[in-house]
């Protein structure tokens, strides 16, 4: 419970600030060939961020097999869809990760064909920067919300053993009051059955006495009867 909680802290104390993304044009060492495209910088690693770029083109596109660099087999940019290859890659920038976009103009029809393709992919790598962040934001959402679940299921849970305890609290107190009006009973009821039972004693002593002197009594009584002729 204490590392839910560790958790939902540092998740709180994480700073908020608008990000900024910014994407610029940069060429990348494609089969020996430098390719121009589009480049955009994220917080992440490279592991990360390729998992995520190729999450991403997986909605619109056909992937070829291998994930670095990535190249299509038909992709749907602007609802027009396109046979030709376009490459995606990432690459390491410090503690951070580039991801990149970018078509060989001379794979293509035409170049007027080759520029459309190009400046959409422009708005592609911006779009995609957008989709990790966000996608990164609503994991930790979804993070603090299973923290705080737990502790307001925790907390529900302390409520219903505080009502329990105070439950149990009141019966013992009443149990407590009961057995002390039986020992106070039971006291009496001693101190009554020893005046009684001393009673007792002193009138047996009593009736012994008395008794004895019946038995004379008696006992004269046949000694005068003996003697009458």
């Amino acid at each position: 419970m204490q590392k839910v909680i560790a958790a939902l802290i540092l998740t709180v104390c994480i700073p908020v600030y608008a990000q900024t993304i910014t994407v610029k044009k940069e060429n990348a060492r494609i089969k020996g060939a430098n390719v121009p495209g589009y480049e955009t910088e994220l917080e992440g690693n490279v592991e990360e961020v390729t998992a995520a770029l190729t999450k991403y083109l997986k909605v619109f596109a056909k992937l070829k097999p291998g994930n670095n660099p990535i190249s299509t087999s038909e992709i749907v940019i602007s609802n027009i869809s396109y046979k030709n290859p376009v490459y995606a890659m990432v690459r390491e920038r410090g503690n951070r990760a580039a991801a990149w976009m970018g078509i060989k103009p001379e794979e293509w029809p035409s170049a007027d064909e080759a520029e459309k393709v190009q400046s959409e992919l422009e708005r592609l790598t911006r779009d995609f920067a957008v989709t990790f962040y966000r996608d990164r934001i609503q994991a930790q959402i979804d993070e603090s919300e299973r923290a705080l679940q737990a502790v307001e299921r925790q907390q529900q849970r302390l409520v219903n053993e505080n009502k329990n305890l105070n439950l149990r609290l009141e019966n013992n107190q009443k149990e407590k009051t009961q057995l002390e009006k039986s020992l106070e009973a039971n006291k009496l009821e001693y101190l009554n059955l020893q005046t009684r039972l001393e009673q007792n004693k002193k009138s047996q002593d009593s009736l012994a006495v008395v008794l004895e002197q019946v038995k004379k009594v008696l006992e004269m009584h046949r000694e005068r009867k003996q003697k009458v002729n």
